[in-house]
């Protein structure tokens, strides 16, 4: 079965707009990457200061291949004048989970 990557972004409140606005730009880049199934951005509603980014993958090899590849080049990426832009988050944490069991909507 599947695995699942949440990455836990804390970030504050004057930079949502900011990390949000960065994640629509490069909407599609994770898209076309082997063994990538799916993927969400989890706006906090209360309570926190942290988005989830949810992704889903075929197994753990092509996740680590689109980290070493395409995900390493977007983040290294310079902005105006060569330099990277500020992280919008001020800190991460990466968890990892097996699907063991999965449900869709019945189609009726």
């Amino acid at each position: 079965m599947s695995i699942v990557k949440i990455n836990v972004l804390t970030v504050p409140a004057e930079q949502r707009e900011v990390l949000e606005q960065r994640f629509g730009a490069r909407a599609g880049t994770v898209d076309s990457a082997d063994g990538f199934e799916w993927f969400e951005l989890l706006r906090p509603v209360e309570g926190t200061d942290q988005y989830l980014v949810y992704t889903r993958w075929r197994d753990e090899e092509s996740f680590q291949a689109w980290m070493e590849g395409p995900m390493k080049a977007a983040h290294q990426g310079g902005g105006e004048g060569g330099e990277r832009p500020k992280p919008a988050a001020t800190g991460s944490t990466l968890w990892s989970f097996e699907v063991v069991q999965q449900a869709s909507p019945k189609k009726g």
